[in-house]
């Protein structure tokens, strides 16, 4: 996750894509930017999601199982999503590099925390 997380800084740097640090109304303007094109990539996840759920219905419906629908489905996504995805870690990358916040730490933490936590949600099983 370092590596990266170093890449992603030195990229955004080289392409001049860094979220601007020049002033306190310069740094609001772009955070504010990169969060809606972070919102933007996400949508794109979600139509990703919808095109592989249209996709196994028309299977379905053209005769074929729905377990091998999803599965051909998800594998005619699957490029694009992986896109979209890497465009989503793009934006997030850049929150984590403008304010220094470690990556790597603030994952694992995050998960011990949710993996601590009292309230949280259980896991029923689907089958």
């Amino acid at each position: 996750m370092k590596d990266i997380q170093n890449f992603a800084k030195q990229y955004q740097k080289e392409m001049g894509w860094e979220i601007s640090e020049e002033s306190y109304a310069e740094s609001r303007d772009s955070l504010l930017n990169n969060y809606m094109l972070l919102t933007t990539e996400v949508a794109e996840v979600a139509e990703e999601l919808r095109q592989a759920f249209n996709l196994t219905a028309s299977y379905v419906e053209n005769g074929m199982e729905e377990k091998k629908a999803f599965e051909l489905a998800k594998d005619q996504i699957k490029e694009n999503m992986g896109k979209e995805l890497a465009d989503c870690l793009a934006y997030l990358l850049k929150f984590y590099n403008f304010f220094g916040i470690d990556l790597e730490e603030s994952f694992y933490a995050k998960m011990e925390e949710v993996k601590n936590r009292k309230n949280k949600d259980l896991v029923k099983s689907t089958k």
